[in-house]
């Protein structure tokens, strides 16, 4: 048994072991490749949070997917370049409407080199996506323009809130299908699809895909408020820090709304405070830990992560189904 990728994927078979590094190292060079550019700036720009690492989670689900046809078909890795480059430039813009500072461990673009920088530089790298998925056809092209639209479309709802009447939590579920669930989908119909892949492995595997990258979301709001390390790559409690409603905040709000429990109801009104000072930060961090609604939000990530599960069932029996049904485990460990 051999440890790859994300969260220590465990493969137990030499062929797919083997197809899944080659694939990831190939990946790892086309991402160097794509973020060159004839001005040394802008290549250490782009090339910051590439040599930060990160899980690669989405190429690896691309490797994956595609061992349900030909993993060595010529899309395959361009294909995983694309959706990494596509994640990569989103996290340059997230960082600035969040103004985070740090990212996978190291300071983040905007802290080094300012908003516009980060911004311009997120740019850059949609355009060398863009110049990669070309290559790949108008299907391709057209599949990731529809994600991406998700993707914007998402993180819009995001920032402009649940509309009047909306349960919260249920417009936040919808946000995450957009902003990551999106993404995570296409990575595996990407890996399916260029892989010559029947149609109904490729639409089994865009629906594992969308709810997979619902769970591992959810995971990383569940690690914001019970990480005491950097397991998600970026300060505990930065998202709390930064007034982003994930989901334990949002069932402590409800927990409050339904019941008006004072300690309920004083712990929303320490999250609505200025967070911004550490003592009250670390407070709100402890309260929220031991708090029912950071279980519940457990809860949520187990079942989709499940719902992922269940959709592998029609595939056929093999190292892959069950190196994707792994990733489903791994998400919900990431969150316990």
């Amino acid at each position: 048994m051999t440890v790859v990728g994300p969260f220590g994927l465990s493969v137990r078979d030499q062929a797919l072991e083997a197809d899944v590094q080659t694939g990831l190292a190939a990946v790892e060079a086309g991402l160097l490749d794509a973020t060159k550019s004839d001005v040394p700036f802008i290549t250490e720009a782009a090339q910051h949070l590439v040599l930060a690492g990160g899980k690669r989670f989405r190429p690896l689900l691309v490797m994956l997917a595609a061992q349900f046809g030909d993993p060595y078909a010529p899309g395959v890795v361009p294909s995983a370049v694309v959706v990494e480059l596509t994640h990569l430039a989103t996290l340059y813009h997230d960082d600035v409407m969040d103004e985070a500072d740090v990212r996978r461990g190291v300071d983040s673009a905007n802290t080094r080199w300012g908003n516009s920088i980060a911004v311009l530089t997120g740019d850059f790298l949609f355009a060398r996506a863009s110049h990669t998925l070309a290559d790949l056809g108008p299907e391709a092209v057209r599949i990731q323009s529809e994600a991406f639209e998700r993707l914007v479309t998402g993180q819009i709802l995001e920032t402009a809130g649940p509309t009047d009447g909306r349960d919260p939590v249920d417009h936040y579920l919808d946000v995450l299908g957009g902003k990551t669930g999106s993404l995570v989908a296409v990575s595996c119909r990407f890996g399916a699809m260029m892989s010559g892949a029947d149609d109904s492995v490729v639409d089994t595997l865009t629906q594992y895909g969308e709810r997979l990258g619902v769970a591992f979301q959810l995971a990383d709001d569940v690690l914001d408020i019970a990480s005491d390390s950097h397991e998600s790559g970026k300060t505990p409690g930065t998202d709390l820090r930064e007034g982003i409603p994930t989901l334990p905040v949002l069932h402590l709000r409800a927990a409050a709304a339904a019941h008006g429990r004072p300690e309920d109801v004083e712990l929303v009104a320490l999250v609505d405070g200025d967070l911004t000072d550490d003592d009250r930060h670390a407070e709100v961090l402890r309260r929220l830990r031991a708090h029912p609604a950071l279980e519940q939000a457990r809860r949520d990530t187990v079942r989709y992560a499940e719902e992922a599960r269940a959709m592998l069932a029609p595939l056929p029996d093999g190292y892959a189904k069950a190196a994707l049904a792994e990733m489903c485990d791994a998400v919900v460990h990431r969150a316990g």
